[in-house]
């Protein structure tokens, strides 16, 4: 505390908010600081992780448990073997979610891509030899499965069928792995049919507020599409964990990161997938105020999408049409750069790309940021409107994401009701009832 120039009260302040990330409210006060630093008391659950992440935060390096005096149980390498660690993971979620007790996400947990060595993990995975014969029909199903939930998740959010999901990935899904596939190009689609799976269900946590299991999917999916394809898959599971981060406004490693993914990807993957490695990069770059590389990189995700040069992989295609995901980080790109006005017609036009009833939640989530870009301009019958749109398509939906962005306009739809904006009184009153 004392080389990062951090109080007691600050530090408190840095716990509580990142135990908000991790969907839990704690209330953490400096006489608690104080206790743990003297050691009269020691932080029970996952505060530990939390204190340790705050520090890290605070530092710019990874600070862990043990060198702040906790027990280090939690600074353990995680499960070599990806197999193991999906099934795992899977199996958590299902009994009682014990892997939440135990799992925060960390700025240093985004950055275990550019150390991992997937060539020692293949060669320990293909000395063993399993004894069930997998087909194509059992990889065709994962991905059925797959692409069903993906869409209920669109129109319900990501507590619909969780349990589901993650008890199909540890029962049958991964345990699929450990058979013996008739060809190479069967045992690469079956693992990059898990990985989509893994994804999903990272996904699914991160639109419930789950970051840390959500991270440690993305992790593991990451592990597993190395062994489907090292290059594009790979790559698009970097910018997953790039992606989280940025989206709690946590940008270490992003840079890096989403450079690792493009030095793999660039020439191996389709314009689509391209141009949303680009965009992932434009925004963090602007996260690190790097205005410049921003631009750039926003002009290279243009030109990736005016490429015609072959089918979009599933991986890929599981957020939609590439265009409006592109118009849609083009606009939180513009946001970070203050260009309120564009970050408008890319709302604009990002609603335009998608099909509002297949992508309900995209569109909730749009008018949303939407309103809040007419609010920037001042034009607040405008944001009103915006922001009744996107309660009504909330509804029914069971999202963090979606609360939290009813939770953001209640401060300015206060101001509005002050000063009488037409319908402002009406949608604060739904925005109270959605939220109870």
């Amino acid at each position: 505390m004392h080389a990062v120039g951090c109080t007691y009260e600050g530090l408190a302040r840095d716990v509580r908010r990142i135990a908000a990330e991790n969907a839990e409210i704690l209330q953490t006060n400096k006489s608690a600081i104080s206790h743990w630093v003297n050691g009269t008391r020691a932080p029970s659950g996952r505060v530990g992780q939390y204190l340790a992440e705050a520090l890290s935060r605070r530092a710019g390096r990874t600070v862990t448990r043990t060198e702040i005096g906790l027990p280090s149980d939690a600074d353990a390498p995680a499960e070599s073997d990806p197999v193991l660690a999906v099934t795992d993971l899977g199996r958590a979620d299902v009994e009682r979610r014990r892997f939440l007790a135990i799992a925060a996400f960390t700025t240093a947990g985004v950055a275990m891509p550019l150390g991992y060595d997937h060539e020692a993990t293949t060669r320990m995975l293909r000395a063993r030899t399993g004894t069930s014969l997998v087909g194509a029909e059992d990889v065709d199903v994962v991905r059925q499965i797959t692409a069903a939930f993906s869409a209920a998740d669109e129109r319900l959010g990501g507590g619909h069928g969780l349990t589901t999901v993650t008890a199909y990935l540890a029962d049958t899904a991964a345990p699929m792995l450990r058979g013996r596939f008739p060809s190479e190009a069967l045992r690469r689609a079956a693992f990059g049919a898990v990985a989509e799976l893994a994804y999903l269900a990272g996904w699914k946590h991160h639109d419930l507020g789950q970051e840390g299991a959500a991270q440690r999917y993305y992790q593991v999916g990451y592990k597993l599409a190395c062994e489907a394809d090292p290059h594009g898959h790979a790559a698009w599971m970097m910018r997953a964990l790039a992606h989280q981060a940025l989206s709690l406004k946590q940008p270490h490693h992003c840079v890096d990161l989403v450079e690792g993914a493009l030095r793999r990807g660039l020439g191996r993957v389709d314009g689509q997938t391209e141009a949303l490695l680009h965009i992932t990069h434009a925004r963090a770059y602007a996260a690190t105020n790097e205005n410049p590389s921003a631009a750039r990189a926003l002009l290279a995700a243009e030109d990736a999408l005016l490429r015609d040069d072959g089918p979009q992989p599933s991986y890929s295609r599981v957020s939609g049409p590439a265009a409006g995901t592109v118009a849609s980080h083009t606009a939180r790109t513009l946001t970070d750069l203050a260009d309120h006005i564009g970050t408008e017609q890319q709302h604009r036009d990002a609603l335009t790309r998608w099909d509002p009833e297949q992508y309900k939640r995209v569109h909730a989530l749009t008018h949303a940021d939407l309103g809040d870009s007419l609010a920037a301009q001042a034009r607040a019958d405008e944001a009103v409107a915006a922001w009744t749109q996107a309660l009504v398509l909330m509804e029914g939906m069971t999202s963090d994401r979606t609360r939290k962005a009813i939770t953001s306009i209640r401060s300015t739809l206060a101001v509005y009701q002050r000063r009488r904006v037409p319908g402002a009184a009406d949608l604060a009153r739904r925005a109270r009832e959605a939220l109870a």
